[in-house]
């Protein structure tokens, strides 16, 4: 089933002579499960297709649907809602509340929604991400690798339709990255969870059942 469709999706910034086109006219589609990887290199516009899919930035031109629901028509608080209960972010630098544990972290969304927590689901997530023995930590008392489980073990926990992850390795060292690559690819098969995932490695890329490269703005 189509989860997602990119349709002709323009994104410009300023105009006359300070005009950039940081999305050109690109179209795609989504199926539930699916494992894409949008590649290219810095400045290509990767990253603001994947704002743009999440509802965090507003195209110039073009439409996004969430099946068959126009997310740009939605308005303040119901694409809040979605990107609450629908869409996963995980984000190179974590984003992980500092004052938070790793538990409280991970809960944060279900308890923005005010939702009773599954107990026996967030034990089978951080058993599934191997920071069993961390629930009680802090970030600042984590690896980067660890707090980047902690931002999976947080979308995943609100069984999202489709998880976004903006460079999810860019801030890890080798062994980390891997690992983490590991654990997306095995939630995609164990829980088919969609994921597109946003990188400039084509190593990394390679592991998505899908790449689409984009130089310019534009799918090549």
């Amino acid at each position: 089933m189509k989860i997602l469709k990119i349709e002709n999706i323009k994104k410009i910034y300023g105009k006359d002579d300070t005009k950039v086109i940081a999305v050109d006219d690109i179209s795609f589609e989504v199926e539930e499960g699916e494992f894409i990887a949008i590649m290219g290199p810095s400045g290509s516009g990767k990253s603001t297709i994947l704002h743009i899919i999440a509802g965090l930035d507003k195209p110039t031109s073009g439409n996004v649907y969430f099946y068959d629901n126009n997310i740009y028509e939605m308005n303040k608080k119901e694409l809040t809602i979605l990107r609450r209960q629908k869409i996963g972010i995980i984000y190179q630098f974590f984003n992980l509340i500092p004052t938070l544990n790793v538990e409280e972290n991970i809960l944060l969304p279900i308890n923005l929604d005010k939702k009773k927590v599954d107990k026996e689901k967030f034990e089978e997530i951080i058993k599934f991400l191997n920071i069993d023995n961390r629930k009680k930590h802090l970030p600042n008392e984590l690896s980067g690798g660890q707090q980047q489980k902690v931002a999976i073990g947080r979308a995943l926990m609100m069984n999202p339709k489709i998880i976004l992850a903006d460079e999810p390795t860019g801030n890890l060292d080798s062994k980390s990255s891997q690992e983490i690559m590991q654990l997306l690819k095995e939630a995609n098969e164990k829980y088919n969870q969609t994921i597109i995932m946003i990188t400039h490695n084509l190593e990394i890329a390679k592991l998505a059942n899908r790449i689409i490269q984009i130089e310019d703005g534009k799918i090549v």
